[in-house]
């Protein structure tokens, strides 16, 4: 497999609202949905829809919710067999809340995720030999995403972590086994410790982030554009302009198209741009994994809509 992808697996269980409620307030929603999600998952299916052969390394629970997320994986073209079936638990649930301009916020129930360790790096490692890239998200136990981000540096496999959900105690050590780090502006803001929020701060983030040990930063604005480091240079990309009416899995899509590009030995700069656009037109559609987009879609969209300057 030429992407791995190490991390979580969820059921979305979606609330469409006219704004998203204050603390303690109830809000009458306008539709309802599920759908498989969980940043892991997501990123394996953004990455397999767009041609990269990708396997799922995680863990879901013995139950319906179970057997839905490893039926969505296939469907997509996600090989599963590194997925683990826990027999003492739930399988990861999140509960979402969308607005009409796409913001949602987002509770998230572990369950099955909170039980990937060493087993499941055992697996990881059977991966890893065929593997060009690992996609790491933080809904799992940290010390199993520093063990995979180990194991994939000493593979010589291309480590890319999406800090999500930031930690209250980042690892300052796991900088140094990541060699592309995309944070959004919230996350580096809260691992900086500074307000990230344009295009002079982002450019300030991807570099201090090089400065902590990471190869590459890649700081994203939503629908600003995103900002990166390289050991040579920095610069920013405008966004790819769409409508939004969900946010959810922008951040997976981008992550899982960059993987898919640079599987593909896109240069660094058109990698971006599948990101960019993968990420922006998964916010057109409801859901996670169903605003995913194909190879043939995202090709088009890019003909015909570049990325402006």
């Amino acid at each position: 497999m030429s992407v791995v992808v190490f991390g979580s697996l969820n059921l979305d269980l979606v609330a469409q609202t006219p704004r998203l409620p204050v603390v303690g307030e109830t809000v009458l929603g306008s539709h309802f949905l599920t759908a498989s999600g969980g940043k892991g998952a997501n990123q394996a299916v953004a990455a397999a829809r767009l041609g990269a052969s990708t396997a799922m390394v995680g863990c879901v629970g013995n139950d319906r919710f179970g057997e839905q997320l490893l039926a969505g994986l296939r469907e997509s073209g996600v090989e599963t067999q590194g997925v683990r079936v826990d027999e003492n638990t739930h399988s990861g649930v999140a509960v979402v809340s969308v607005d009409q301009q796409g913001e949602n916020t987002i509770v998230i129930v572990p369950g099955a995720n909170g039980q990937v360790g060493e087993v499941d790096i055992e697996q990881l490692k059977v991966l890893l030999p065929d593997a060009t890239t690992l996609l790491l998200q933080l809904e799992i136990p940290l010390p199993a995403v520093e063990a995979a981000a180990r194991v994939a540096r000493d593979a010589g496999v291309t480590v890319v972590l999406d800090p999500a959900p930031v930690p209250e105690d980042f690892p300052e050590d796991l900088y140094s086994l990541v060699d592309i780090l995309t944070p959004n502006e919230i996350e580096a803001s809260q691992l900086l410790g500074v307000p990230v929020h344009d295009r002079e701060t982002a450019l300030a983030a991807a570099s201090a982030f090089r400065r902590r040990g990471a190869k590459t930063a890649v700081v994203t604005l939503g629908a600003r554009g995103l900002a990166y480091a390289t050991a040579t240079e920095s610069a920013f990309v405008p966004a790819f302009a769409v409508e939004a009416i969900d946010t959810t899995a922008a951040g997976d899509a981008f992550n899982g198209a960059l993987a898919a590009a640079l599987d593909r030995g896109l240069p660094w700069t058109d990698a971006l741009r599948w990101g960019a656009a993968a990420g922006a037109l998964s916010t057109t559609q409801a859901g996670a994994q169903p605003s995913l987009l194909d190879l043939e879609t995202l090709e088009e969209a890019l003909a015909a809509k570049p990325v402006s300057s």
